[in-house]
């Protein structure tokens, strides 16, 4: 008999912050479980419970042949939930899919129907825009749209086909509100490599400092955004797929195979023929509910910290945790952090993009590095098999046509992009947490040098990033300064990104200033050498203190002592008043009025600018 793979003991904050989370989760933890097995039934598949007439609504569209399956109620039928749409590069190669996965489903005697499709909003197309104030609620929807999907009860297992930014966090939470349904996520891939993404952040700079007109501005992210497939850099979209890998949600290898190639299709089909392995009609039940336990989700904080991933998963990673009953807050990143490596350097944190990282070793060469330090558990479920995470060090190839996994690469094929844990691009993960009187923030020094990591400067207090842009062009932030952007957080405004602050508050670094920026709102994956303090919680319109700010104050952000601070006296600072903000110009138009409901019953960011499950999980 082969023999189980060996494993390096665990690492000892590895293992305290799991068993940390374990005891905070317990009540929610055991909850959860008690539901989606209370969602097992004795029957051989989910559409057995439905009556004639049910049933016959359910497949009364399907092909002949599925319907023979369909009606015999014993053979597997797999939901297809998809976030196709044709004008989001990212999104339309998933077109294809579904008659791939329908066409493969049947090989192995299965069916699959395409149970709905969810909205994916791209926050490129909407940065700066009023739509992106229903972003960051677009994840919730999805999660809801995906729940609607699975309701019908016609399904024993569930392929999730989705890639960016709040799609794939929504469809797990929507996926684990029927966690008893094996889950496999079907990425699309990234696009091809265009213009570097160094080149285009120059471009941007020079186009903020008035150097370049729009014609030229729009010629270069032609360059960079031209084809299928999602965007290159290392956002929130390929966090996403890494996240999906390094917790055991995909097929080993899957997240940054390109679009269009015959890996891309083979990996899809054999995920369809995966799913059906894992139902209940097979010997591998593996409900998603039990993959997403409290050792997946350290899995995904130590994945993301070894990778320079993006601050929106301080977000949408306690949000998916929540919605598999799993309670974590920003101390379990930032403690975690200390320990896990930065292993990759990818735009924004260095100058390859993620087609140079996959061909560098990808996330196969990763795993295997933070596997062999102890820093993963290994031993979790996962979709590939009982092997646990070990699975995951293999690659996807084809020999002679047909799909087959073997080992990643003895060594990095390119060390600037992808490090060992010997000799690491920096020994700590470099997100952190910040404290202070401003309130609790988090803060990505990836990309940032250490000589900007502290900065103590005059604050500048603005309500939106158009003042912002202002002030820069009327000269007034050519000094060290403090920028504060408030009124950003989830109840004002929906929580937007602001990323296009970038390119301007760096060109006020590059002329030799101390700048940084604090904010309520979200800044993504797309921050980089500039110090943010971002998802400033309380947010100013729940009362957070950040609301007594004022311009002229003095601002103290240490980065390497993780503190925020007005430098106020503290009994002027007791006497303040938050200021009153003046928000109601962002709750009409685009579609805003509809979201008024779930900005008012939204949870604070730390804890997951949930708009699901109530106060007891929002105050949790």
């Amino acid at each position: 008999m082969p023999t189980a793979p060996q494993h390096p003991p665990l690492h000892d904050t590895v293992r305290a912050v799991t068993d940390r989370i374990r005891a905070r989760s317990a009540a929610t933890r055991t909850a959860y479980l008690q539901r989606i097995d209370a969602a097992v039934r004795d029957n051989a598949v989910e559409r057995a419970q439905l009556g004639c007439t049910n049933l016959a609504h359910g497949y009364a569209a399907a092909p002949a042949g599925d319907k023979i399956w369909l009606r015999q109620q014993r053979a597997p039928n797999i939901a297809i939930v998809s976030s196709y749409n044709d004008m989001l590069s990212a999104h339309q190669p998933l077109a294809a899919y579904p008659d791939w996965i329908k066409q493969a489903a049947r090989e192995v005697g299965a069916t699959a129907q395409f149970a709905g499709g969810v909205p994916a909003m791209c926050d490129g197309v909407t940065q700066g825009q009023p739509g992106m104030e229903l972003s960051l609620f677009s994840r919730d929807v999805i999660a809801m749209a995906t729940a609607v999907a699975l309701s019908h009860n016609m399904f024993d297992a569930t392929l999730c086909l989705g890639v960016c930014d709040k799609i794939v966090p929504g469809l797990l939470i929507g996926a684990l509100s029927f966690g008893h349904l094996p889950t496999i996520f079907v990425p699309a891939g990234p696009m091809g490599t265009g213009q570097s993404n160094e080149d285009k952040a120059k471009v941007r700079q020079r186009h903020a400092a008035g150097e370049l007109d729009d014609a030229a501005l729009l010629a270069a992210e032609e360059k960079s955004y031209h084809g299928p497939g999602t965007c290159t850099f290392y956002g929130t979209a390929n966090s996403n797929q890494m996240l999906m890998e390094i917790m055991g949600l995909h097929l080993p290898g899957t997240a940054f195979v390109s679009p269009g190639t015959a890996l891309r299709e083979a990996l899809t089909r054999a995920s369809a023929q995966r799913v059906a392995q894992l139902t209940r009609q097979g010997p591998q039940y593996t409900p998603v509910g039990q993959v997403v336990d409290e050792r997946a989700v350290v899995n995904g904080i130590v994945g993301l910290l070894a990778t320079g991933g993006s601050t929106n998963h301080t977000l949408h990673l306690v949000a998916m945790a929540r919605a598999a009953g799993i309670v974590i807050n920003w101390d379990d990143f930032d403690a975690l952090s200390s320990v896990v490596p930065l292993l990759a350097r990818v735009y924004p944190n260095g100058s390859a993009d993620v087609n140079a990282f996959q061909a560098a070793g990808g996330m196969a060469l990763v795993i295997r590095e933070l596997l062999d330090a102890g820093l993963l558990h290994p031993d979790v479920r996962t979709v590939a098999g009982p092997e646990g995470l070990r699975h995951y060090t293999r690659q996807p190839v084809l020999q002679n046509g047909t799909l087959t996994w073997v080992e990643a690469p003895a060594h990095s094929g390119d060390p600037s992009i992808i490090a060992t844990v010997q000799a690491p691009f920096s020994p700590d993960g470099g997100l952190k947490l910040l404290q202070g009187n401003l309130g609790r923030a988090v803060i990505k020094v990836s990309a940032v040098k250490p000589a900007h990591r502290v900065v103590e400067a005059p604050a500048l207090v603005v309500h939106n990033q158009q003042a912002l842009h202002e002030a820069y062009q009327r000269g007034e932030l050519n000094r060290d300064v403090v920028t504060v952007v408030i009124g950003q957080g989830p109840r004002a405004n929906g929580m937007p990104e602001l990323h296009a602050l970038t390119p301007l508050l760096t060109n006020l670094q590059d002329q030799g200033f101390k700048v940084a920026l604090v904010t309520d709102g979200r800044m993504s994956g797309a921050s980089g050498k500039v110090p943010a303090a971002i998802h400033v919680t309380p947010e100013v319109l729940a009362g957070g203190p950040l609301g007594k700010l004022r311009t002229g104050d003095l601002v103290r952000l240490d980065a390497e002592a993780g503190t925020l601070q007005a430098l106020v006296p503290e009994v002027e600072w007791a006497d303040r008043t938050e200021l009153a903000l003046d928000v109601s110009d962002a709750h009409v138009g685009v579609g805003r009025e509809l979201f008024g409901g779930l900005r008012q019953m939204v949870s604070g960011a730390e804890q997951g600018a949930m708009t699901f499950g109530g106060t007891e999980q929002s105050e949790a």
